[in-house]
């Protein structure tokens, strides 16, 4: 990616790279308004965002039909603040979130989307659920008794290696877990893939690639 290049040009040329089943999330955490806008001038909807304060003042000031991703790891004291916007959140990694989630989309009248975060990666920093988990928590009774939050797919990250082996390794793992999942749960969202690894997601057959510094440049967290 040519990173002398535009927002909008960065994000056509993204979209003219990925098949038409794989959905783009433009990772636009500590952008402006102005550079989501940039984005959404070229037809573009679906953005993430790690931090659920920061989404819900973007939320506010953009327009309403962006679908908005909350990627990042979320408290459950700050699902409320989303609860009436969200369009999907990547990283359900407890039964006690999904709980929360359920309750805060009831009182919003509507039923919000979710993926389960699979812990593939060998990095202790990464959160998610064990497949042992995962799949006790889509079999529990509290989970089928939920009417307003639905799983719909997984997500995973691989470590943060140059060992491009490895990552192939751990996105192939969530891929066979997604596969044997995916009919009896009525999946159909794999979120895997970031600027570094797309690609090889991409050969895992991903459904779903969140890039962010390959669009909006690098971040600067100062």
């Amino acid at each position: 990616m040519n990173f002398d290049m535009s927002i909008s040009e960065n994000i056509k040329t993204f979209k003219k790279q990925l098949p038409e089943s794989v959905t783009l999330v433009a990772v636009s955490k500590t952008k402006p308004v102005a550079d989501i806008q940039e984005a959404y001038d070229t037809g573009h909807r679906d953005f993430g965002e790690n931090k659920v304060q920061e989404m819900e003042t973007k939320w506010e000031k953009l327009p309403k039909d962006i679908r908005w991703h909350m990627i990042g790891h979320v408290q459950r004291n700050k699902v409320k603040y989303m609860a009436p916007f969200v369009h999907l959140i990547h990283a359900i990694d407890s039964p006690r979130l999904l709980k929360e989630i359920n309750k805060q989309a009831k009182k919003a009248e509507r039923v919000i989307h979710g993926l389960l975060q699979i812990k593939i990666a060998e990095e202790d920093s990464k959160f998610g659920l064990s497949i042992e988990d995962a799949e006790a928590l889509l079999a529990s009774e509290a989970y089928q008794n939920y009417e307003h939050v639905k799983i719909i797919g997984l997500m995973g990250m691989a470590t943060f290696t140059e060992d491009m082996e490895q990552v192939r390794r751990e996105f192939q793992q969530l891929k066979t877990v997604y596969d044997r999942l995916k009919d009896s749960n009525n999946f159909n969202t794999l979120s895997m893939g970031m600027s570094g690894d797309y690609e090889i997601a991409l050969q895992k057959d991903t459904t779903m690639v969140r890039v962010g510094s390959a669009i909006f440049g690098e971040r600067n967290y100062s």
